[in-house]
């Protein structure tokens, strides 16, 4: 089982920049795919980026490419997702999972445990 806790959303101008956290429990971490996602109002959850349970290969929704970047530190059970150059079209509840195995890393049916989210709303 693991529980995983967002921190780090809040209201930024757009061209401002944000980091997310997701803090992990238990001992297993290193062995899980990591991956954010995001649920604007009135759309579904959306696959933003994923890191492989090493930290050695990511992948990036196109929207978001060269602007954010996701990272994770094994040490300390946190993945993080670094959002530079937001846009108003990033405001959305940022949600991270874990992913047991790996596996069509777009697609949230493939994550086992997911964060209760975190807002984030980017003023124009």
């Amino acid at each position: 089982q693991v529980q995983l806790v967002e921190s780090g959303g809040g209201l930024v101008q757009a061209g401002g920049s944000l980091r997310l956290s997701c803090a992990a429990s238990g001992r297993t971490f290193n062995s899980y795919g990591m991956g954010w996602f995001r649920q604007a109002p009135g759309k579904e959850r959306e696959f933003v980026a994923h890191i492989t349970s090493g930290g050695g290969s990511s992948r990036y929704a196109d929207s978001v490419v060269g602007r954010f970047t996701i990272s994770r530190d094994n040490a300390k059970n946190t993945v993080y997702l670094q959002m530079n150059s937001l846009k108003p079209v990033d405001t959305a509840v940022y949600y991270c999972a874990a992913q047991m195995v790996i596996s069509y890393v777009t697609d949230s049916r493939n994550y086992n445990y997911w964060g209760q989210g975190t807002q984030v709303t980017v003023s124009s």
